[in-house]
């Protein structure tokens, strides 16, 4: 079966908590059900990682092919804008990525436009809500079977 990895970052661990009118009222935990059906239809395997440190994320990053995950599905959270380690280790493992946001961050404040992690990844989906992972890890499972 194939994996993928799912990493959540800073502070989703927050979400239907913080900043509802932003990230709406859906939780992490509303997320990853969402995200665990549709595995089960299309017949592959998530591993779910929320960390509020940045080298914890490297740390799965830099072992997911080691570990068999054939891609990645990423919300970097504040991360996106400002992490390199996690840029270079989503570039140095060879393992396609596809970068996901709740919220529309083009739509949002100045320094939320620029994305360290999207030159790395095969694609972004932003602005959706909860959607935006769900049209992710469709676009992961795709790329898994090109």
């Amino acid at each position: 079966m194939t994996k993928i990895l799912v990493i959540h970052g800073p502070n989703l661990n927050l979400l239907g908590q913080r900043e509802t009118s932003i990230y709406g009222s859906v939780t992490l935990t509303d997320i990853n059900a969402s995200l665990g059906k549709i595995a089960v239809e299309k017949g592959v395997q998530l591993v779910f990682l929320q960390s509020n440190h940045e080298g914890d994320i490297v740390d799965a990053i830099g072992k997911a092919r080691e570990e068999g995950f054939g891609a990645i599905l990423i919300n970097p959270a504040a991360y996106t804008h400002s992490s390199i380690a996690i840029r270079d280790a989503l570039a140095g493992v060879n393992v396609p990525a596809v970068e996901v946001h709740l919220s529309n961050i083009y739509k949002r404040e100045e320094f939320r436009h620029n994305s360290m992690i999207a030159p790395v990844c095969q694609g972004q989906v932003s602005g959706f809500g909860p959607q935006s992972y769900e049209l992710g890890l469709l676009a992961a499972i795709r790329l898994l079977k090109a």
